[in-house]
């Protein structure tokens, strides 16, 4: 099992790397954080997909199997060491109830119960104290502590019941087409649907923070259902929300992750809602958000996944595109927008990490801006 002392010097590096970066200065290259986690770690061992989120023991090994491989072959700026019981993405399912399909060999997800107005009006906000899936979640979290703290003592583990921001959190309950087809028609029921979401969202973090003996004042959301809707559409009937969250538990940073694509937003994200740091997601224009938020919002991403399908070359070609135009000024970290899906080729992220770390290095990225400026328009 991995033992976190061995990379310490590893660790400072990546936070010195990190930090100046996200002040919009330019370390010694570009910070490189490759999202593989959970699924992805669970395909490279072999495990079932579906068993990683349904027994604790299998969570946990093939996370902390597969930080060792991220330490010892990856080599990204990963800053912590640091696991989780991690059941899905099904939270909002089992805080309301829902039935969760579990295929094989895949995450799980919820089946949308939600149909009309008075399926929502009916929905009621259960007491976290009092909720039997939330209290399995939260004993899972002491089991967890102390598997690991045999296993591998000095790795972190992180626990908590949260859900989604409001739209989010309706998609994955109500039926998202209905969901958006409410912006058109009824704004009031979308409203009480939003309401709720964020009445629940509020119960959750607030038990969180009473169980940990905390306050939250750096919030990370991830609203992918934002996406789908106009700028204009998010501004009148979804930021009130969202903007609400982040008054309310990001005092003092304010992330946000968006699969994304999220272009039309970024000037929204920067300028109304201030975030601190977006993971802009793998479908997201790396262009749009270094045109509307450079400088502003530490930008995250600039890779899709479908950059690593088809072998070195096409790979190698997204790590320049990306750096070459996220570099300039810091301000900017090489990620796959979003996670890492189970298919990647391990020995082609490291190939990319490697590559990266290289053309990423700041001297360099001036040398190509001096040369690119030498020469005449064609």
């Amino acid at each position: 099992m991995i033992r976190p002392e061995k990379y310490q010097a590893q660790l400072e590096e990546s936070q010195r790397r990190l930090a100046i970066a996200e002040s919009f200065r330019e370390p010694d290259r570009v910070p490189i954080q490759i999202s593989v986690a959970g699924s992805y770690f669970s395909k490279m061992q072999g495990v079932n997909i579906r068993d990683f989120y349904l027994d604790l023991e299998t969570n946990l090994r093939v996370q902390l199997e597969g930080l060792e491989w991220v330490f010892e072959e990856l080599k990204d700026d990963r800053v912590e060491i640091a696991v989780s019981y991690d059941p899905g993405p099904v939270y909002e399912g089992l805080f309301f109830g829902a039935e969760i399909d579990r295929p094989d060999d895949t995450s799980p997800w919820i089946v949308p119960f939600l149909e009309t107005r008075e399926d929502i009006e009916k929905l009621e906000i259960p007491d976290p104290a009092e909720h039997p899936a939330v209290q399995d979640i939260y004993r899972k979290y002491e089991q967890a502590v102390e598997l690991v703290r045999q296993w591998a003592p000095g790795v972190r583990v992180f626990g908590g019941f949260g859900i989604h921001p409001p739209l989010s959190a309706a998609c994955a309950i109500m039926p998202p087409e209905k969901v958006y087809e409410l912006f058109y028609d009824d704004t009031e029921t979308l409203h009480l649907l939003f309401d709720k979401m964020f009445e629940a969202f509020c119960k959750l973090q607030d038990y969180r923070d009473a169980y940990f003996g905390e306050r939250t004042t750096y919030l990370a959301l991830a609203d992918d259902n934002s996406a789908f809707i106009s700028d204009e559409m998010y501004r009148e009937h979804v930021l009130p929300y969202n903007l609400a969250l982040y008054e309310r538990y990001g005092t003092e940073g304010r992330f946000l992750h968006a699969d994304g694509p999220n272009d039309h937003h970024f000037k929204t994200y920067a300028e109304i809602v201030k975030l601190t740091k977006m993971d802009i997601g793998g479908w997201s224009s790396l262009e749009r958000a270094v045109e509307d938020m450079k400088g502003k919002v530490v930008i995250s991403g600039g890779l899709n996944n479908r950059d690593f399908y088809e072998g070195w070359e096409k790979a190698k070609r997204a790590v320049e595109h990306a750096i070459d135009l996220g570099a300039p000024g810091g301000g900017y970290i090489l990620a796959i927008g979003g996670e890492t899906y189970p298919g990647v080729p391990p020995d082609l992220l490291c190939k990319a990490v490697a590559y990266a770390k290289e053309y990423g290095r700041y001297d360099r990225v001036h040398e190509r801006l001096a040369k690119k400026a030498a020469v005449p328009d064609a």
